[in-house]
C-alpha cells in the first residue's frame, strides 16, 4: 500500500479510515465511497485503487471535495442521492461507507451497495447506532470518558458544513438486518461509538 495522504484534521470517522483501506481487496480496480463528504476517504482510496468514485447528497460537501480533489487522476466525484444515483451494477470491486448508511433506509442503502458490487468483491461499512436496553447503556457509560479524553487529545473536528442526523437503529437491529442482508458479514462494535461490517459478495450464487 502506498503511503496514504496525510489527514487534515481527525474525528472518529477519520479514525476508521485504516480499517476500511485494510479492508480493500488486492488488485481492486474500482472503488465506491458512499457518503463521500469533502473528499477525505476517496483521496486516500486513490492512493491503492486506479479507479474511484464518490457520490454525497449534499451539493455544499461535493464542492469541497471538487476544490480538493478535483485534478486527482482516476477521481469522480458525484452530486446525487445514492440509492437512485445511475451506477453501474456489478461495476465496482470495493464499496465502502463510513456514518452515512444512518441517513438513509438500512435495508435499502445495503441492497444497493451489494447489487453494485462485483462477484468477489468486497463491502465495507462503518456506521452509527444508537444504545438500547441495560447492557448498550453500560458500554456506553464505559467507554464515553475514553471517548472524550480521545477526541480532546487528537483536537477532533470535521469539515464544516457536514450533514448530521440522529441514528434511528439500534446496534442489536443494525446487527440483526445486516446478517438479514449480508449472509456471512463481520459484524465489530468499536470503542468510539462505531460499529463496522466487512462483507465479500460470493462469485456465485
Amino acid at each position: 500500500m502506498e503511503t496514504l495522504p496525510p489527514a487534515p484534521y481527525w474525528n472518529t470517522n477519520v479514525a476508521r479510515h485504516r480499517g476500511i483501506l485494510r479492508a480493500v481487496p488486492s488488485a481492486c480496480a474500482r472503488a465506491l465511497d458512499v457518503g463521500c463528504g469533502d473528499g477525505l476517504l476517496v483521496r486516500r482510496l486513490a492512493a491503492v485503487c486506479p479507479e474511484v468514485t464518490g457520490i454525497d447528497s449534499s451539493p455544499e460537501m461535493i464542492a469541497q471535495a471538487r476544490d480538493r480533489y478535483a485534478g486527482v487522476p482516476g477521481l469522480e466525484l458525484v452530486s446525487g442521492d445514492f440509492l437512485t444515483a445511475d451506477l453501474p451494477e456489478g461495476g465496482f470491486d470495493f464499496v465502502c461507507s463510513v456514518s452515512t448508511v444512518h441517513h438513509m433506509d438500512f435495508t435499502a442503502a445495503l441492497e444497493r451497495m451489494r447489487a453494485l458490487l462485483r462477484p468477489g468483491g468486497v463491502l465495507a461499512v462503518v456506521g452509527l447506532a444508537r444504545e438500547e436496553g441495560p447492557a448498550d447503556l453500560a458500554i456506553w457509560a464505559a467507554c464515553a470518558p475514553v471517548v472524550r479524553a480521545v477526541k480532546v487529545a487528537r483536537r477532533a473536528r470535521g469539515p464544516q458544513g457536514m450533514p448530521e442526523a440522529d441514528p434511528q437503529m439500534s446496534y442489536t437491529q443494525v446487527r440483526r438486518s445486516a446478517r438479514r442482508l449480508l449472509p456471512g458479514v463481520r459484524y465489530r462494535r468499536h470503542v468510539l461509538r462505531r460499529y463496522s461490517l466487512t462483507w465479500r459478495k460470493p462469485r456465485s450464487s
